[in-house]
């Protein structure tokens, strides 16, 4: 018998000095300001900006120097200022394809006036296949989405 054991979801939180407004606002209008350029899949040229399209099917991707753009996925949901999930369709090899699709869903909860909670999760890990282990532990690494969120957060408070 033949078990096959889906790796668990990717879940980081992260508490913003920023109300909950803003601290969607941010993560969701200027991701291009905050979202690190180490983490670019266009080998062509420098990133310039990550851009979330705000709307259902929006695009989510990248821009880079010389104009072009590398699809990262779409907006599954749009629920301002609680919640946005993304589809994820960047493969194991760190390129867009448009069949493959994990989730990313990104919950704001208002702790008060000025403090927001932000929950990631990232989900569907299994389908990457052979490379689910090694691609969970790159999203579960400090270098991953904590380490992102961390940049974020940064933003969100200044």
């Amino acid at each position: 018998m033949n078990l096959h054991i889906s790796p668990a979801p990717v879940r980081k939180s992260i508490v913003v000095k920023a109300g909950i407004d803003k601290a969607f606002a941010v993560f969701t209008g200027r991701m291009g300001r905050w979202w690190p350029k180490s983490h670019s899949i266009n080998r062509a040229t420098e990133q310039i900006d990550v851009v979330l399209e705000p709307q259902l099917r929006g695009r989510w991707y990248e821009r880079g120097a010389d104009g072009s753009e590398c699809q990262w996925g779409h907006v599954l949901a749009w629920e301002p200022p609680s919640r946005v999930l993304l589809a994820w369709q960047i493969g194991a090899d760190w390129k867009f394809d448009a069949d493959f699709l994990t989730e990313v869903e990104i919950r704001f909860t208002a702790e008060n006036a000025r403090t927001t909670r932000i929950d990631l999760e990232h989900r569907n890990l299994e389908r990457f296949g052979e490379k689910a282990a090694e691609s969970r532990a790159a999203f579960d690494s400090e270098g991953g989405w904590m380490g992102i969120l961390k940049v974020y957060a940064e933003t969100a408070t200044a």
